[in-house]
C-alpha cells in the first residue's frame, strides 16, 4: 500500500489583509475624514460670514425718549439698518437714527425725516410748509404749537435733513438748537425691525 502523500495546505489569504484592500480602506476613511472636516469648515465660515454681515448691517437701539410717541414707546427695541444709507439717501417719512456730532459717545436720537436737502422748511400756524407748500403727512399727528426756529424759513444745504418727532409738542428735534439740521454723515441708519416688546415683533411700519 502506497503511502499517501501529505498535501501541504496553502495558507488561506484573508481578503481583509490584502494590501490593495487596506489601501482602499485608508483612502475611504481619509475621504470621509476630509469630508467631515470640509463640512465643519464650511459651516464655520458660513456662521462667521453671517455674524459679520449682521454686525455690518444691523445694530440694536432702544427708544429712550418720548419724542416718537405714540408711534414708538419708551423702552421699545429695534434693529437699525446701517447699510441702507450707504447706497441711498433718507426719504421723507423715514424714521432714522442719528447723532448730533461725530463723537461715538454722542447720544443716539430717533426722529422722522420731514425736509430733504435743498428744501426750505417753515412751520406756520401749526402747519409744515415745504418750499411754501403745505405738507400733507397722511397721519394724524398733533398740530404743532411751538414752531421753534422753524417759525422762520430754514433752508437745507446738501446732505442736511430736517427731522421732527411724532410727539410734535413734546419732542426735541430740528426746531431746536440742540438738534438743528441733521447732517447725513451723522445718520447711523434707518429704523427697520422691532425686536421688543415680544407681542409687536416684526418689520417697522412707519
Amino acid at each position: 500500500m502506497k503511502g499517501k502523500k501529505n498535501k501541504l495546505k496553502k495558507p488561506e489569504l484573508n481578503w481583509m489583509d490584502s494590501s490593495a484592500i487596506l489601501d482602499a480602506k485608508d483612502k475611504l476613511e481619509n475621504k470621509k475624514v476630509r469630508g467631515v472636516v470640509r463640512w465643519v469648515f464650511e459651516i464655520a465660515v458660513t456662521l462667521a460670514f453671517a455674524a459679520l454681515v449682521a454686525i455690518m448691517l444691523f445694530q440694536s437701539v432702544t427708544m429712550q425718549e418720548s419724542s416718537m410717541e405714540p408711534t414708538l414707546a419708551v423702552g421699545d427695541r429695534f434693529f437699525v439698518n446701517r447699510i441702507v444709507y450707504k447706497v441711498s439717501s433718507p426719504k421723507r417719512g423715514d424714521i432714522i437714527v442719528f447723532r448730533t456730532n461725530a463723537s461715538d459717545d454722542a447720544a443716539l436720537h430717533i426722529r422722522r425725516v420731514i425736509g430733504l436737502p435743498g428744501e426750505t422748511i417753515q412751520i406756520v400756524d401749526g402747519q409744515i410748509l415745504i418750499n411754501g407748500e403745505t405738507y400733507k403727512e397722511g397721519k394724524d399727528f398733533p398740530t404743532i404749537s411751538n414752531p421753534g426756529m422753524a417759525a422762520n424759513a430754514i433752508t437745507l444745504n446738501s446732505g442736511e435733513y430736517f427731522v421732527l418727532g411724532d410727539n410734535r409738542n413734546n419732542s426735541e428735534d430740528s426746531r431746536y438748537g440742540d438738534i438743528g439740521k441733521v447732517s447725513k454723515k451723522y445718520i447711523t441708519g434707518k429704523l427697520w425691525f422691532r425686536i421688543s416688546p415680544v407681542k409687536e415683533i416684526g418689520p417697522l411700519k412707519g
